[in-house]
């Protein structure tokens, strides 16, 4: 196969599935880290290789959470923000849905006004000065239970800022069930909000048809386990309802135990709207444009094929039809110029 990563790293992109502290890079962790010694994060960035290397997902639950311990004022919040925009923009992402976990916060101490400020001040600047779009997804954190999907049910129905598409649901699966979340996705969707939850990472498909049903999901966040049922992918596909896949993701989590056997060549062959994507690309040693250089090796597909993938982000996102056209047609564009050169 030709070298695909020069065609990669110029492709106009959209990304749906990014976690905005674990989108944070090792120099912007490390200075975070410096800044709040108390944190038992290392302070150099080549030592935070080793830190990022988890022996099974409850293990990057743990640091993952050590990370958000250093997130503690709204310039904290503001730093972390516009960095993860000036990441993306290095790579061509031209327009982002970043999950964010207000919970994590505000129980942490940040006023809660204050820090959508942040995150809707660095959002305005982003997009002015990186041509970066960033749009929120306000996540529930499941390992919290209840009492934090309440609070962030309220927070993005209450305080909505103006960047806040869809309400999402993160964290461990097994022993959280979806079903309990509910209510709480019901507020959210009355609002005018998009169920995105996460489902069938680390768990089997059975969650995910719980995500469908009671969470009234639009997209589903992984949804790694879908392929052992036949039925789930047939409606997935029927549906067109996006899977987030995050190949890199999976095997650092081990919610996958070899990269080569990942499922998503199944879901394409089942018809399903395959969107590819980072989760928590530095705690992976990844990005979204190695992401992309990782699908084209294990679906076999040429520049082509990588367009195709990137429009179908384009379609499964939460974007308005004049910016989904105009995305589209510069991925067009750009990958006919490509091929003509």
């Amino acid at each position: 196969m030709p070298d695909l990563h020069p065609f990669i790293a110029g492709l106009p992109k959209a990304e749906l599935h990014v976690h905005h502290v674990g989108s944070a890079s090792p120099r912007i962790v490390s200075e975070l880290s410096a800044r709040h010694p108390d944190s038992k994060v290392p302070t150099d960035p080549e030592a935070l290789a080793d830190y990022f290397t988890f022996t099974d997902f409850a293990h990057f639950i743990e640091v993952y959470l050590s990370v958000v311990d250093l997130i503690r004022d709204p310039e904290d919040v503001r730093l972390l923000t516009f960095e993860v925009g000036r990441d993306m923009a290095r790579q061509n992402i031209r327009y982002a849905e970043l999950t964010i976990t207000p919970y994590s916060s505000t129980r942490r101490g940040i006023d809660e006004q204050t820090f959508m400020d942040a995150i809707e001040d660095a959002r305005k600047a982003a997009e002015a000065e990186l041509g970066v779009v960033l749009r929120w997804c306000f996540d529930i954190p499941g390992e919290a239970g209840l009492e934090a999907a309440e609070e962030t049910a309220r927070l993005a129905v209450d305080l909505r800022p103006d960047g806040l598409v869809s309400f999402g649901l993160g964290g461990p699966e097994i022993g959280v069930p979806r079903p309990q979340f509910k209510p709480y996705f019901d507020r959210a969707i009355a609002a005018g909000l998009h169920s995105v939850p996460h489902a069938g990472e680390t768990t089997g498909p059975q969650t995910i048809w719980d995500a469908l049903v009671d969470l009234r999901a639009e997209r589903i966040g992984h949804g790694t386990s879908a392929t052992q049922d036949p039925k789930l992918l047939a409606h997935l596909a029927e549906q067109r309802i996006a899977l987030e896949v995050c190949p890199t993701s999976n095997l650092a989590t081990r919610a996958v135990t070899d990269l080569n056997a990942h499922p998503v060549k199944e879901m394409v062959e089942a018809g399903v709207l395959v969107t590819i994507n980072s989760d928590d690309p530095p705690m992976f040693g990844t990005d979204l444009n190695n992401e992309y250089a990782v699908a084209a090796r294990l679906l076999g597909l040429d520049e082509r094929g990588l367009a195709q993938l990137a429009k179908n982000a384009v379609e499964a996102s939460f974007m308005d039809p004049a910016g989904k056209a105009k995305l589209s047609e510069e991925i067009d564009t750009y990958t006919t110029t490509w091929l003509a050169g």
